[in-house]
């Protein structure tokens, strides 16, 4: 048992390191919501990527067969886990600049509010593809940490508790400075850009792009402060 404690805290950290791409997601649709209705999208899409995070440990043998090679294209190997990356990171891409066109555009009065706002079924709906995404993504590389899957299992329930209680004041810090969510933003589309050239077999460290993100967010921070003083 206590073999196992070091394993269990050493995934728990990697799935909520991993995990902040999903609360940036969640928190970026979160404002288009009422805020009556942010507390639920918050606490289904969470509680829903747990949920497809615990189905997919019981089906692991299927999961590690995606990393096979599928068919080679330009001798480029294409696997399942490839393809689903691929498409995923699409995705955010998609997003991620549509939000921003519509943010720096000024698009959003021309927008009827109802459409702002968004459909609380359609976003549920993006926030379970993109989890579907990266579940699968952290739980082939949980598999080269851990054996067993009682740790596996603690560490989901654990990591999406903790993201639970933390989702909420980034929600709030992201909707309160503007320009956080375009930084917030621009970290998606980072994501996004290393979901597919993972799937493209070019790896690109995922320390690289946080460090990167920690530093644009730390001189944003300077910014801010040096903003309130001339204010002041």
């Amino acid at each position: 048992m206590t073999e196992a404690i070091i394993p269990l805290i050493s995934l728990i950290s990697l799935e909520l390191i991993l995990g902040i791409d999903n609360i940036i997601f969640i928190s970026i649709l979160v404002s288009k919501l009422p805020e009556k209705q942010q507390k639920n999208l918050r606490f289904w899409g969470l509680g829903l990527a747990m949920i497809i995070r615990l189905i997919l440990l019981a089906f692991i043998s299927w999961i590690l067969k995606l990393d096979q090679t599928l068919f080679t294209l330009f001798n480029i190997g294409f696997s399942g886990k490839g393809i689903i990356l691929m498409a995923g990171g699409l995705f955010l891409i998609f997003k991620s600049t549509k939000e921003i066109y519509e943010k720096t555009e000024d698009k959003e009065d021309d927008i009827p509010e109802a459409s702002v706002k968004g459909s609380f079924r359609k976003l549920l709906f993006e926030i379970i593809l993109i989890d579907l995404v990266f579940s699968i993504d952290s739980i082939i590389t949980a598999v080269g940490m851990v054996q067993e899957l009682w740790v596996m299992y603690t560490a989901v329930v654990v990591t999406v508790v903790i993201m639970l209680f933390a989702s909420k004041p980034i929600s709030e810090f992201i909707q309160k400075h503007p320009s956080f969510k375009i930084l917030a933003l621009c970290f998606l589309l980072m994501i996004g850009l290393s979901l597919i050239a993972e799937g493209l077999h070019f790896e690109i460290p995922k320390g690289y792009i946080y460090f990167s993100m920690a530093f644009a967010f730390l001189v944003d921070l300077i910014q801010m402060r040096s903003d309130k003083r001339k204010v002041k």
